[in-house]
């Protein structure tokens, strides 16, 4: 009888839907954000869809290898539920895959310096809590840890076309006033509170950068407590209560025009 060949374990990795709150710490601040967490969504490694090989050169990999300290790695392919540029999380999370597949077992600071030097930017989904993290996404770089946000429920899409995030752009709003509020709005675990600075922070982010959606008709029609967007991507959500999505709100969004509908739970300090 053939020895069997051990099948290595598949190394899963959640996304994100974009985030509660981005935006310039100040006029001149970085760019912060904390992210909002799906677990319905994640890359894993090793699967049969994605090459890594594919979509970073030879060179770029081999840096990143040497980062992380992996000698020659035999890159796994990967399952990403993500598309790509959607501001779910895709790129990050598949990369943190490949790494933790390829043998990498450091502390997730080294990994997320590593995805940085690879992509000028990156989400903090190498941390186990990274909606907890105010997170200088072009340093790489936790500015301050928070609270986790309120449980609750989200119901959301992608919305027009995919927008792959570039390093240099920082034409993010002020939210420095934001992030106070935030921090208070977590410590005293308030959902509605926290619906609504996410709900401005989507706002300020649509007038500068749009594009236009329907996601502000819907949360009323819908009596959502607020919005949520990827500040860069086509990810846009609905925020809720737990158990307190009505009836046939993931049709309503698809005949809105959002592709892929997805309700997950997230937050919550478990």
């Amino acid at each position: 009888m053939p020895d069997l060949v051990p099948v290595p374990p598949q190394v899963t990795v959640p996304g994100h839907f974009g985030e509660w709150i981005q935006g310039r710490m100040g006029a001149d601040g970085p760019v912060a954000l904390v992210t909002l967490a799906c677990p319905a969504l994640c890359a894993r490694a090793p699967g049969r869809a994605l090459r890594v090989r594919d979509h970073f050169s030879a060179a770029r990999l081999e840096a990143f290898a040497d980062a992380l300290g992996l000698a020659a790695p035999e890159w796994p392919e990967i399952d990403c539920d993500m598309p790509l540029g959607a501001g779910a999380g895709a790129s990050t999370a598949c990369l943190v895959a490949a790494a933790r597949a390829a043998g990498f077992e450091g502390a997730p600071e080294r990994l997320a310096r590593a995805c940085l030097a690879l992509e000028g930017a990156s989400d903090p989904l190498m941390y186990d809590a990274p909606d907890r993290l105010l997170w200088a996404s072009r340093r790489a770089e936790v500015l301050r840890v928070l609270p986790s946000p309120p449980e609750a429920e989200i119901v959301g899409g992608f919305w027009g076309a995919p927008e792959v995030t570039d390093p240099g752009d920082d034409a993010f709003p002020d939210i420095a006033d934001l992030v106070e509020f935030w921090a208070q709005a977590v410590a005293r675990d308030d959902l509605a509170a926290v619906a609504g600075i996410a709900t401005e922070s989507a706002r300020r982010c649509s007038v500068l950068r749009g594009p236009g959606d329907p996601m502000s008709d819907l949360a009323r029609d819908l009596g959502a407590l607020g919005i949520a967007r990827a500040h860069t991507g086509s990810a846009r959500a609905l925020i809720f209560a737990p158990g307190r999505v009505p009836d046939g709100a993931e049709a309503i969004l698809g005949e809105a025009g959002l592709d892929r509908v997805v309700r997950f739970s997230t937050g919550g300090a478990g």
